[in-house]
């Protein structure tokens, strides 16, 4: 049996989006309460679906100029190593090769071990900068 995944540009429900980072384990890390908001912001978005069932999305969030930052791909777990994640890459780098101008910032943190995943598609550690980040906790970086 063919598994038929299909792709749509459409940002996930609030309901899908925490579903799916329930389902790889995001959840605890995460401020659910103001996924909606955060949604409403994205530059772009995909999910993943089989049938009616959402098994997968991404999105890019930034300035939709300068930039662009990949952000939540996520697919269930059920549903991994079956080229959903390929898919919702593959469609990414579409909108951004058709949306993204000349010079602007593509960038993603990936999951450690996902590294090779995502340099198929251009990303990669460059010299002489440093990736970093903060998570706020009880209004402080830390």
């Amino acid at each position: 049996m063919t598994n038929h995944y299909q792709i749509s540009r459409r940002t996930p429900t609030p309901e899908e989006y925490k579903a799916l980072c329930t389902a790889v384990d995001w959840a605890d890390y995460m401020n659910l309460e103001v996924a909606e908001a955060s949604l409403q912001q994205s530059v772009f978005a995909v999910v993943a679906q089989l049938g009616e069932e959402i098994v997968g999305m991404g999105r890019i969030v930034g300035d939709g100029k300068i930039y662009f930052y990949i952000q939540d791909i996520a697919v269930a777990p059920e549903h991994q190593g079956k080229g959903v994640g390929s898919m919702i890459m593959d469609e990414i780098t579409e909108f951004l090769k058709e949306n993204a101008p000349e010079k602007a910032f593509i960038g993603l943190f990936a999951s450690q071990g996902r590294e090779t995943f995502y340099r198929r598609y251009g990303l990669h550690n460059h010299d002489g900068m440093t990736g970093m980040f903060g998570v706020m906790h009880r209004r402080e970086i830390k």
